[in-house]
This record gives C-alpha cells, structure tokens and sequence, in this order.
C-alpha cells in the first residue's frame, strides 16, 4: 500500500519525466547557424565571395554563422543529415536529397542574375579539336570525359537525362576515362587538353567570365560548347526542418530583404549577391523540386526499357503520375 509520501515521489518523478519529454521534443537553443557550401572552385575564392553575405546573416540573426565547406554533394547532404549544417545553397539533385534523406526543406530559391528564369548543362570541348556531339557519342573508348559530383544537377542528372539515357548510352563504356570533378576543374582541364569534353553548365560559365582574370577569359575563349539542356530551374535553398521556428524567422526576414529596396546599403547587398550570382532570393517550398523529380523518374524509365525492366518501369513510370499530380496540386504548368 502506498504512503502519501510514496503518492507524492511519484507524482514528482511523472512530472519530472513529461517536462523532459516536452523538452525533448523542442528544438534545441540553437549556439551556432553552420550554412553549407559546395566548392565548386577553390575555397579561398568562395570564401571571398562568401564571407561578406555570411557577415549580414550573422549581424541579422545575432548568432555567429559559421561556413561549412563539402568537397561534394554527399557530403554535404550527410553533414545535414547528422545536425552538423543548417542550411545551405544546395542543386535541384542534391536538394532533393536533403529532403528525402537529412530532414531538410527548401524555403529559399536563387534567381539568375541574367533575369532569365533558370540556367543550362552543357557539354564542352576545347576550340578547334574538331571533337563533334556525333564524334563524342560514337563510343569508341578513345575519349576521356568528365563529369559533375553524382548529385549534380548540370553535371551529371541533365546529361544523363537528356543526351545519354535516351541512346542507350553509359559514359563508363563510352569514354576512355570519365573524371568527377567540380565544374571549374572540368573547364580548365577541357581548356588544356587533360579532358577531351567535360559537361558544365552556362551559370559557371557566366561566373568565370565574371571574374574577369587573364586566366578565365584565356579559358573560355579556348571553349565551345557541342551541347546544350533543356532549361533547368535555378537552384534552392535547404534548411533542417527542426530548426528552432524562431531561428527560422530571422532566417526568412534576413534572405527575403537582402539586396531589395532603394539606397547605399541595399546597393550594397546586391554587390555582395553579385559575387554568389544570385539576384535577391524568392520563398519556395518542395514543390520547386518537381521539374528535377520529373528529370529522375524520366531518367529511370528509359534505362529501365532499355534493360527490359518491367517492374522498374512500372516503378518509374508511378512516380511520373505521381509528378503530374503534384505538379497540378502545386499549380505548376
């Protein structure tokens, strides 16, 4: 039989244990924003074009903001996954990754600083190699050929997509060698002979240009393009679903008023957005990633007809009924 003072213990100890469960079940005060980045190019260049942006976020959000660099997009992807990033500026392939895989949510897109609403794959060889869409996809083994990080939208899902799948073709039984590397890699190693082709993308193209170095106008001017995508849309920004809503907030009033309005300091703004080649972000939601699932799923049907792979194709072919609901629901064309 139990005392009151047993009653009371209990009582206390229930109590004790369903504040430690509400507890648990909050989002952590958060000590530190770790924002995500891709070294697409060298890091001590992205870190210039980086720092003055993640200066304003940490002056806005009042918590130091601290970059993460991933040398590729599994990295980065498996850094969200384990609560060691944020958020951060993710491609549509990649992005969808975050979503499916590391808790993440898109909340933010890139605008092309061009105005046009989206950007390119490209494949490029070096000027006056006499190498020809035809000749690269003749497979006869005697090219070397580079490609994207796995989870590259440009780099490797468009190809893929667009040029390669839809003929039967696997750049590893294609090419001599196929190389993964980021894209400013691929184009100095197209420019100097160590690649034969390389795909890219018209957004890194512009950036070089941009930076306006001997080095980069001697680059591109030793570079034509034998092939380019469909349009692709720009790229969105992911965050961790559990991130503290107040932090969430800041974030938000933060990206949506950088770079607008009139005078000196929102000028200013726009030149630092200048060097990560975006024009003010939009909001956008996981709906963005529609137009990249539909890329995947079309992807996975024609490999799956290509192999006579009936339950695949049923599978992939689901999914794309899947996208069109969604894609009505979204109100998307």
């Amino acid at each position: 039989m139990f005392t009151r003072r047993t009653v009371i213990a209990i009582a206390g100890a229930l109590s004790l244990a369903a504040c430690a469960r509400q507890e648990a079940s909050e989002p952590a005060a958060p000590q530190v924003v770790n924002f995500s980045i891709m070294s697409t190019e060298g890091r001590q260049t992205q870190m210039d074009d980086w720092g003055p942006f993640l200066a304003d976020m940490e002056k806005a959000v009042g918590l130091p903001v601290k970059p993460f660099f991933g040398t590729n997009y599994t990295s980065l992807i498996e850094a969200m996954r384990f609560k060691q990033t944020d958020l951060g500026w993710f491609t549509n392939q990649s992005g969808l990754e975050a979503v499916r895989r590391a808790n993440g949510e898109v909340f933010a897109r890139t605008v092309n600083p061009s105005g046009t609403d989206g950007y390119q794959a490209v494949i490029v060889v070096k000027k006056g190699a006499g190498i020809t869409l035809e000749r690269l996809l003749k497979c006869d083994r005697k090219l070397n050929f580079g490609m994207g990080d796995a989870k590259s939208t440009s780099g490797t899902l468009a190809p893929m997509t667009y040029l390669f799948a839809p003929r039967g073709v696997d750049p590893n039984t294609c090419f001599k060698t196929v190389r993964s590397a980021n894209h400013e890699a691929n184009l100095f190693s197209v420019a100097q002979g160590l690649l034969d082709a390389a795909t890219n993308n018209t957004a890194s193209m512009d950036r070089m240009a941009m930076l306006g170095t001997q080095m980069s106008k001697k680059t591109l001017a030793d570079l034509e393009v034998i092939w380019t995508s469909p349009r692709i849309p720009e790229d969105p920004m992911v965050r961790r679903k559990d991130l503290d809503p107040a932090l969430k907030a800041k974030i938000d009033a933060f990206m949506f008023s950088y770079g607008t309005g009139e005078g000196p300091e929102a000028e200013r703004q726009r030149k630092v957005l200048e060097r990560i080649q975006t024009l003010p972000f939009k909001p956008a939601d996981d709906t963005h990633l529609i137009p990249v699932r539909e890329m995947e799923a079309t992807g996975q049907l024609i490999q799956a007809r290509s192999k006579g792979d009936a339950a695949a194709m049923k599978a992939a072919q689901a999914e794309l009924d899947r996208i069109v609901q969604d894609r009505k629901a979204a109100g998307q064309n």
